[in-house]
């Protein structure tokens, strides 16, 4: 860091349909906290006319120090018309912070988790059990794969490499209600900031875990 000490930026992914009011908020909290805040909403992504849409949001997730990721029950847009299975961009770029083992922090509407648990009762548990159901057009949940996704953030999918629940890290995901329950959330997780920069410096290099030995992994 610099002398002027360089903010923590900190990456908010999600959809943007339905949640414009959290949205707000959130990024009032995080500046007001002294984050520099990459934002889609506000147009505060870093956007590089070399890259595609895709790319700059991508790119975005490697950059950032911090992770902030909110689930809808909105899949949001950018999955390929002709490809059935893609995934949002949304989507991508929580997989993309998983991956990358960054400082993360994950919001999902209870919604989301309501539905998944309904599913699972009805004998629907899993993402191939999930694929045989077609959903209907609706304005309340727009695409099964928002589960997926949810599963993906908890660590807890039919996967070899899912491990016991003991043993994950980085699969707290935070129930929310509403606005104000997001809220409480950013804030109480985020208005520490010298705290969360003290983290940071001493678990990970660049948002890069160390390694035990000292190295980075």
């Amino acid at each position: 860091m610099n002398e002027e000490r360089d903010k923590l930026k900190i990456m908010v992914s999600s959809t943007v349909y339905g949640i414009e009011e959290l949205l707000d908020r959130v990024y009032t909290l995080l500046t007001s906290f002294g984050y520099d805040v990459w934002m889609s909403h506000k147009g505060t992504v870093p956007v590089f006319s070399n890259r595609t849409a895709f790319e700059n949001c991508l790119q975005a997730v490697e950059a950032c120090d911090l992770f902030l990721g909110i689930i809808t029950p909105n899949y949001g847009s950018g999955q390929n018309p002709k490809d059935p299975s893609s995934l949002s961009i949304t989507h991508q770029e929580i997989l993309k912070a998983i991956d990358l083992n960054k400082p993360r922090w994950l919001l999902a509407h209870e919604n989301v988790v309501f539905a998944r648990s309904l599913l699972n009762n009805l004998g629907y548990k899993g993402k191939t059990r999930r694929a045989e159901l077609k959903l209907k057009k609706n304005q309340v949940f727009t695409d099964l794969r928002i589960i997926d996704l949810y599963e993906d953030a908890t660590i807890d999918h039919e996967s070899p490499e899912t491990v016991p629940l003991d043993e994950r890290k980085g699969n707290w995901v935070q129930k929310y209600h509403s606005n104000n329950d997001g809220s409480i959330f950013v804030s109480s997780q985020f208005f520490r900031y010298q705290e969360v920069e003290e983290f940071i410096k001493e678990n990970f290099q660049g948002g890069v875990p160390f390694q035990k030995n000292g190295g980075t992994s």
